[in-house]
């Protein structure tokens, strides 16, 4: 009787810490958690649409409670949706480059009635038409009636190199190709919009910064993009996130190690352990840098997004461990009529993750929805669009 009592009080005491350990995650997690992204843009239309017209930037971000850290946000958001989201059905065509180099486009959602215009999404770093996040876009763009069509960077997609020429962040002279190519086959009379994500995104808005107005899309939406190169290869290599720069730089030397045309750059490269080893061995030498150090002040895009004149939203978590809050440049998007930052407080690299079961079905994905409401407004004013402020001006 008295062993029972003792273990009855036992179990008394481990539930009452269970309950004191329970009640000070969820105060934890309702305080410092969850909150409404921060938006940074300059006085103007662009941002009164932003707030007015796309709900999900005013509302606060719920992360998935038991994955909230922001590693984990990033390597479970990619699992989790590569696992239950169906893979995209598309249509190949290969595109033939000035240089004679090759990219290849991935058609989707075509034959579902007239697109209203054209999604071109440009994935990260060795991404592809398979990614995960691909399959959200893709839905994204099905509710908006457009067709979707996935950028894939030389030698990658399945595709061979036809010249010694891979990509980097500077290769927007590639996607400069590629956008008036879509453009002689859809028409000049139908939006262009576009999404890059990662290092996607980081080329995006090279291009958008380099042919300022006359840039051939009309909007477009950055996702995770490092626009800060050095502070963010900085941040790669601090603590747990070598372990993600380790397996990014794995990813990139099977990039290199699939071409026979770059087989005697492979010594080098064969040994980097991290992006920095990677970029120091392989990408600087590659494009005629003298370092990974110059390589990264030529990609950073500080002092460079002022020449953007498309609207452009940059959706980066404040705790992306490739992208620290501090690196953001948010005096240059403050000062900017056609560039903005959001930046909800959790969400780890193209994590994003929310509700207690985070594989949702695609189009109810945080990153569907921000670039569903966010598109969605802007085809509905568009006199904001690039293309209306080019016949504007014309007239």
């Amino acid at each position: 009787m008295l062993n029972l009592l003792v273990y009855i009080l036992e179990a008394k005491k481990e539930m009452l810490v269970g309950f004191s350990v329970s009640l000070l995650y969820i105060t934890y997690y309702l305080v410092e958690v969850v909150k409404r992204p921060e938006l940074v843009c300059g006085a103007g239309e662009f941002r009164r649409v932003l707030e007015e017209r796309v709900p999900v930037l005013q509302a606060r971000y719920w992360p998935t409670p038991w994955c909230v850290e922001s590693r984990m946000q990033t390597v479970l958001g990619s699992v989790l949706r590569s696992l239950f989201l169906p893979p995209l059905e598309y249509q190949r065509e290969v595109v033939t480059l000035s240089d004679g180099g090759q990219v290849a486009l991935d058609w989707a959602n075509t034959g579902q009635g007239q697109a209203r215009g054209v999604l071109l999404v440009l994935p990260g770093l060795t991404g592809s038409v398979h990614a995960d996040y691909v399959r959200c876009l893709a839905a994204a763009a099905r509710d908006l009636r457009l067709d979707t069509v996935v950028y894939n960077n030389r030698g990658l997609g399945g595709l061979p190199l036809t010249t010694p020429r891979l990509y980097c962040a500077l290769s927007h002279e590639d996607l400069a190709e590629v956008v008036r190519w879509v453009r002689e086959r859809r028409g000049a009379a139908q939006p262009l919009l576009a999404v890059g994500v990662s290092l996607g995104g980081l080329i995006l808005a090279h291009y958008l910064a380099a042919h300022g107005a006359a840039a051939a899309v009309d909007a477009a939406l950055a996702v995770s993009a490092p626009l800060d190169v050095e502070a963010g290869a900085a941040s790669m290599e601090r603590g747990a996130n070598r372990l993600l720069s380790r397996h990014m730089a794995r990813n990139l030397r099977a990039a290199v190690r699939a071409h026979a045309a770059l087989r005697a750059d492979w010594a080098a490269v064969g040994a980097a352990r991290s992006v920095r080893e990677f970029d120091a061995a392989f990408t600087a030498r590659h494009f005629g840098f003298s370092s990974a150090e110059e390589y990264y002040r030529a990609a950073t895009l500080r002092d460079k997004l002022r020449r953007v004149r498309a609207p452009l939203l940059c959706l980066c978590a404040a705790d992306d461990p490739f992208q620290p809050r501090a690196a953001l440049p948010a005096e240059e998007a403050a000062r900017s009529g056609r560039v903005a930052l959001v930046v909800p407080h959790r969400g780890g690299h193209i994590g994003f993750l929310e509700g207690w079961w985070p594989a949702q079905e695609a189009r109810s994905q945080y990153i569907s929805r921000v670039a569903r409401q966010y598109f969605s407004a802007l085809l509905d004013r568009p006199d904001l669009l690039l293309s209306s402020s080019k016949q504007t001006a014309v007239s």
